[in-house]
């Protein structure tokens, strides 16, 4: 199902699917210092710290790309757990967390835990994974404090549910469905086509792919409105999109 990812990467990374909708949760790390960090723990958290206790990863924090239940749902007791913070995502998503319990129930994440951040992030933070960085980028549309995590090095991207193989995230209304496009062809897209990245669900993709590929948002698909990115009452709309 999933695309393997090299061995010889400087940040190491194992997707492991948890929830009854298979999102992806990463453990990654530092083959240097094997100092790490666990991305969207959404529940499923014995197999988990097993592969990191297998593995000997020494987590630092949790990162959380946005706060859907199937995404945050087990931070908070992960947090505990590990005895470690948790970052993110843009403070942008307060509001969503406040709604996380009953967006929980609702959908059937039962054993959803609400958490608090210990820090939010902003656009153009540097999380430092051992000797590896991070880059944080805002990318709001799906949820208005998405953020995704860029690794240079490795050439590595998780964008939670931002962009999916041949697919994008679901928006609340047209207006966020812009945001979104302009946040995956403005701030991701330019990271570099060999970008390879971890969608939230389902299978790894690349940003090249998707550029060619992906009926939303390939270079095709976006003649028809990319030309809105900088039309006056888009920006006034939504003031610095994904700052």
């Amino acid at each position: 199902m999933y695309r393997l990812l090299p061995k010889h990467l400087p940040l190491r990374c194992k997707v492991i699917p948890v929830t009854h909708v298979a999102q992806n949760c990463s453990v990654i790390w530092c083959f240097e210092t094997m100092r790490g960090a666990v991305i969207d723990p959404g529940g499923d958290i014995d197999p988990v710290m097993a592969f990191i206790d297998q593995q000997g990863v020494k987590v630092e924090r949790l990162l959380i790309t946005h706060s859907h239940p199937d995404h945050a749902g087990a931070a908070s007791a992960l947090s505990a757990l590990l005895a470690v913070p948790i970052e993110g995502p843009h403070r942008a998503e307060a509001a969503v967390i406040a709604t996380m319990t009953t967006l929980a129930a609702r959908h059937g994440f039962f054993d959803c835990q609400p958490y608090s951040p210990d820090r939010w992030l902003e656009d153009g933070n540097i999380i430092r994974v051992g000797n590896q960085q991070l880059q944080v980028l805002h990318c709001p549309g799906h949820t208005d404090g998405h953020v995704a995590y860029f690794c240079a090095d490795s050439r590595l991207a998780f964008v939670g549910d931002i962009l999916f193989r041949n697919a994008i995230g679901a928006t609340a209304d047209p207006l966020h469905h812009l945001v979104l496009l302009h946040s995956i062809r403005r701030k991701l897209f330019p990271l570099g086509d060999d970008v390879v990245f971890v969608p939230g669900h389902h299978a790894l993709s690349s940003f090249g792919d998707e550029r060619v590929f992906n009926p939303y948002v390939s270079d095709f698909a976006a003649e028809e409105y990319e030309h809105l990115f900088d039309d006056p009452r888009f920006l006034q709309a939504v003031p610095d999109p994904g700052s």
